[in-house]
């Protein structure tokens, strides 16, 4: 190829094509130095569609550097291990109490607390100290401050337990070493709860001191239950003005969560006779359920009592379900000629709603029951010489009344623990009699 025509130097560029390439080639340099700055963005897959920020990458990364740093430097140092361990074996039956707060003797709670070394830790360890309390706590789960555990959580200790008058030793050979103990829970304080609103919670809480200042603990759940004597039934009376209506109902005087209970109603003064006609109320439908009713005071802690007004208020909160409900719509039997209406039905509570007992704490915690009955009644007209055509008038009633409810745990034998023991007379002595000059071979 030659390499000029008529004068023009080929091989020499002209400016403007340099300018082009230049500019070419500036775009080039541009693009691949993106390129390269981009390299370190991946295409998302599958995986990394769900991460938004990279400061969730920056905190991954750094905890892989702590994960290499810990590698490196070896594997972080296990807890020391506790010098004894305990357990707890309880020897009297679940605490029960017989009766209401007013009349219950309490109930008897009996146990071995076992404590043996950590043989594979320490093996012989002295121990200055065993304390045991038996603690109630009462949460509220509406607090006057959200995140104040003061607020939240209530430590009562209602009896205290010292095992040691001094320091001593187990020995790791000796094996398990058990101290027993015993109390007589008073029958005034409420049962355990767990409502919608507040819990009541017990617990037996040790503490266990070595002589160098170590200290184990260990906690064991109470569960205490307060159980009604069963006694008559009780007949209540609801008069409805300004009808002649009345209604007569029979309800058991305690009812357990698990099981049903019988219910018997009675209506008189259905029927209104005049000289040729008479009118009636004809029951349409029944309507039942099982209201439960709890009221908490949330009391503040004295870093928050400024909220409220100052220490020793607190904020009252209610809270009502229903917790068991039916509809009738037949099973009773009606009488125009002696005016009344009569009936039994089956009523009960929905275990699983968690339903609780009765329970009135000194804390402001109470925990009430109501059975509520709704019926509907149509208004007849008939003639006396034919009462059955009778002709509906238009006038309709809703009857509405609660009654309540003792609801409780099952007492069994409802025998409470005093009444257990044998009988003591005074002319029997508390121990046999002495020999002072015999001896027996």
């Amino acid at each position: 190829m030659p390499s000029k025509i008529f004068g023009i130097d080929l091989r020499r560029a002209s400016p403007q094509l340099d300018a082009v390439a230049a500019k070419n080639s500036s775009r080039d340099n541009v693009a691949e130095v993106r390129r390269t700055s981009m390299e370190h963005i991946k295409r998302p897959g599958l995986i990394g569609l769900g991460k938004k920020h990279s400061s969730h990458d920056k905190k991954d990364k750094d905890r892989s550097l702590s994960k290499d740093k810990h590698g490196r430097d070896g594997g972080r140092s296990p807890a020391p291990p506790k010098p004894v361990k305990m357990n707890m074996v309880m020897e009297s039956p679940p605490a029960l109490f017989i009766d209401p707060p007013q009349q219950s003797s309490g109930a008897l709670i009996s146990g071995r607390l076992q404590v043996s070394p950590n043989v594979a830790g320490m093996g012989d360890v002295t121990l200055d100290s065993i304390v045991m309390y038996l603690e109630c706590t009462t949460t509220t789960k509406r607090p006057v401050h959200e995140r104040c555990r003061e607020c939240m959580s209530t430590v009562t200790d209602l009896y205290e337990w010292n095992f040691l008058s001094k320091p001593k030793t187990f020995r790791g050979l000796a094996g398990t070493q058990e101290l027993p103990f015993s109390h007589l829970i008073p029958g005034h304080i409420p049962a355990t709860t767990h409502g919608q609103l507040g819990t009541i919670d017990y617990s037996l809480h040790v503490r266990a001191k070595t002589d160098d200042g170590v200290e184990t603990e260990y906690r064991r759940e109470l569960i205490v239950s307060r159980a009604l004597r069963p006694g008559n039934d009780k007949n209540s009376v609801r008069i409805f003005p300004p009808t002649n209506l009345t209604l007569h109902v029979t309800l058991p005087s305690i009812v357990h969560p698990i099981g049903d209970f019988p219910v018997q109603c009675r209506m008189t003064g259905i029927t209104t006779k005049r000289d040729d006609t008479q009118t009636r109320w004809k029951l349409r439908k029944l309507t039942w359920r099982i209201e439960e009713h709890e009221i908490t005071i949330s009391p503040a802690c004295p870093k928050h009592a400024a909220k409220i007004g100052g220490e020793g208020k607190g904020v009252q909160h209610q809270h009502d379900r229903d917790i068991g409900m039916d509809e009738l719509k037949q099973g009773w039997k009606t009488d125009y000629e002696d005016g009344q209406v009569e009936g039994e039905f089956t009523a009960g509570i929905d275990s699983s709603k968690n339903p609780q007992f009765d329970v009135e704490a000194p804390n402001g915690m109470k925990i009430t029951h109501n059975l509520v009955l709704e019926l509907v009644i149509a208004e007849e007209w008939a003639p006396n010489k034919k009462p059955q055509q009778a002709t509906p008038t238009g006038a309709a009633r809703v009857l509405r009344t609660q009654f309540n409810l003792n609801v409780t745990s099952r007492s069994g034998m409802g025998i409470s623990w005093d009444d257990e023991m044998p009988p003591m007379y005074e002319d029997v002595p508390a121990s046999p009699p002495h020999y002072q000059n015999d001896h027996t071979s």
